[in-house]
């Protein structure tokens, strides 16, 4: 395996072999599995959980890891490509990159969309402009329109709660926040639940539908698995049996790019939140999920 980027490079066999070896790991430690072996992780963008699951992953492994971004460099980083560099940032991601990597045996990039222009971010300019400058093993740890290894544990959750696979409702829900998010995690959520084969509903308001591209790469996982998918902005209807809901903000993608338009077309959904009477007609024993960070009282 020379990256981990998307689930959709892994077959399904793959992926529940990654998930049997954590189970094992889970019931049987191996302290010296990664012993003398190092993880760069490379963050372009904040991180809290993500962060310290993968330095705490790599201590209980055996291994080390150290941590790169732009506010932690005693000399600053310059990101931006293509820039005049007469500014306080002394060094570029172009030179550091490639010497970060050569200190760890595999490198952690973290680099979110810039959500300026839909076509870009959907093509991974950014990330792959990283990953091009290494030679060593790379894990997506949140691109521009995927975050592979949030989708592994959630479903490993899945499958901890025991939701079925075929036959599980899955409703992935746009939620109110205050601010325009990244897609990377509906996205590949989307495509997470529609991989384990699962029925999966998009509920989102005018102005939030995922593009058609998401939504055809989801359709041919669930087709491949025995699932389905579809979009809807009726509540009820989406949660009529569901087995869990998946609460997650995103972008207008009608307005991406749009920071005004964006932020008019979601100031209309201020209520748009989930709430008790949203599980009057799912399945009693209903589940929600959230990625977080989660914002309290808006």
């Amino acid at each position: 395996m020379k990256s981990f980027n998307d689930l959709a490079d892994f077959s399904n066999d793959e992926i529940a072999a990654l998930l049997e070896l954590a189970d094992r790991l889970d019931a049987h430690p191996e302290p010296e599995a990664l012993r003398g072996k190092v993880l760069s992780l490379l963050f372009l963008s904040p991180s809290l959980r993500t962060l310290a699951s993968f330095q705490a992953a790599m201590t209980r492994l055996g291994g080390g890891s150290f941590v790169i971004s732009p506010d932690m460099s005693i000399h600053g980083l310059e990101t931006r490509p293509g820039i005049v560099m007469d500014g306080a940032a002394a060094e570029h991601i172009r030179e550091a990159v490639p010497v970060i990597a050569s200190y760890g045996d595999a490198m952690g990039i973290r680099a979110f969309a810039e959500r300026k222009n839909l076509a870009d971010d959907m093509a991974e300019l950014e990330y792959n402009a990283l990953t091009d400058l290494i030679d060593t093993p790379y894990i997506n740890m949140e691109s521009a329109m995927n975050h592979p290894c949030q989708n592994l544990a959630d479903w490993k959750t899945l499958d901890d709660l025991e939701i079925p696979a075929n036959g599980g409702k899955f409703v992935l829900s746009w939620a109110y926040h205050p601010r325009a998010l990244p897609l990377a995690v509906p996205a590949s959520t989307l495509y997470m639940a529609a991989k384990r084969g699962m029925d999966v509903t998009v509920l989102r308001p005018d102005g939030f539908e995922l593009p058609g591209a998401v939504m055809q790469k989801a359709g041919k996982a669930a087709d491949a698995a025995g699932g389905s998918i579809r979009e809807t902005d009726d509540r009820r209807e989406a949660m009529e049996g569901a087995h869990v809901i998946y609460a997650k903000s995103w972008s207008s993608t009608t307005h991406y790019g749009d920071k005004v338009g964006d932020q008019k077309l979601r100031e209309a959904l201020i209520d748009w939140c989930v709430d008790e009477p949203w599980f009057d007609n799912a399945r009693d024993d209903c589940r929600f999920m959230h990625c977080l960070p989660v914002r309290r009282g808006v």
